[in-house]
């Protein structure tokens, strides 16, 4: 099958501008974080990237440790990619990361120089790409000189195999640090990526001012708190569900009573804005202009579509907002 883009793809997608920084991302981008590794069904990923184009969403998420295995998001998508998006490249974000655990011995983890220089190789050679547009450090090292760590995403820079660079996980006080010491190396942060959503919060703590005032972009994951906050689970525990899944990271001890009642109590707010509990989610996190995109994962092409539907709709009346506000307050 040859596929071809929708030519109305960039009337269906608003973007935003990315800190202080030329470039613009689409509200909504798509993480490869599950759903798109050796154990997943090539052909439904492989459409679910074609949807997402289709729908304006250029920018596509990874790290060298998405799968599983590690490694097989990078090798499919870079497969995907030279099949289908080969002449798109130029119009495509394509960022990856490392920080995680990828590889035995004491340089195949964490922040020092050594691992992030030699997985973004790895990673180039599995997505058979010259270069990306953003390179993340995935988390803080507690044991590497965080001035070692950020010359190293200078370095990557330098040598043309980044176009950008960022960081995920960081808490306000170390993303302050590491923001100053790039800018002082001539490479600005051009983004952050923490974990946000309705159910997680800590990025209010003076994380989201921070990024404000540098003039960084902000790309939050998991703003459906992995599938919790869908209408999936109002009914019980679907087969194909993260929660079902062997290998999926969302586990069932999660699905308290509680969290059930809360996510009833969200989804009828949801359908009186006519929204589904996941746009809702998604449109939440996109009130806040400091936002710059979601990053949202998907398991089937339509999830893409309804999580795409909700920037039509970001404006929350201040009743609607307190009583969001009460719901997630209850024990």
């Amino acid at each position: 099958m040859t596929y071809t883009p929708n030519l109305d793809r960039y009337t269906l997608m608003e973007y935003r501008r990315c800190g202080r920084s030329g470039l613009k991302l689409p509200l909504i981008s798509l993480g490869l974080w599950q759903n798109f590794g050796h154990v997943d069904v090539a052909e439904n990923f492989r459409k679910t990237l074609h949807t997402a184009f289709d729908a304006g969403i250029t920018h596509f998420d990874l790290a060298n440790n998405y799968g599983p295995p590690p490694g097989s998001a990078e090798e499919n998508f870079g497969r995907i990619l030279h099949q289908d998006f080969r002449s798109l490249r130029d119009e495509l974000i394509i960022s990856t990361k490392a920080g995680y655990e990828m590889w035995p011995g004491p340089y195949g983890d964490f922040g020092s120089k050594k691992y992030l220089v030699s997985s973004l190789d790895q990673s180039l050679q599995r997505m058979r790409l010259d270069y990306v547009d953003i390179f993340y450090h995935h988390r803080p090292d507690p044991e590497t000189p965080l001035e070692e760590t950020m010359a190293a995403l200078d370095l990557i820079v330098r040598q043309g195999k980044a176009l950008y660079v960022g960081i995920s996980n960081y808490k306000p006080a170390e993303a302050e640090k590491a923001i100053a010491l790039l800018q002082q190396l001539g490479t600005p942060c051009l983004i952050h990526q923490p974990k946000y959503s309705m159910l997680e919060r800590w990025v209010e703590e003076g994380l989201l001012d921070l990024l404000e005032d540098k003039g960084v972009g902000c790309i939050p994951f998991s703003p459906l708190a992995q599938g919790l906050l869908t209408n999936k689970y109002l009914s019980g525990v679907p087969a194909d569900s993260r929660v079902a899944k062997s290998h999926g990271t969302l586990k069932a001890a999660q699905l308290t009573s509680e969290m059930l009642e809360k996510i009833k109590g969200l989804n009828k707010i949801a359908q009186n804005r006519s929204q589904s509990l996941a746009q809702m989610a998604i449109a939440w996190l996109l009130k806040d202009t400091r936002i710059t995109s979601v990053l949202i994962g998907a398991s089937k092409p339509e999830q893409v579509t309804d999580a795409v539907q909700a920037g039509r709709n970001i404006n929350f009346s201040p009743d609607e907002l307190n009583e969001i506000e009460v719901i997630l307050s209850k024990n």
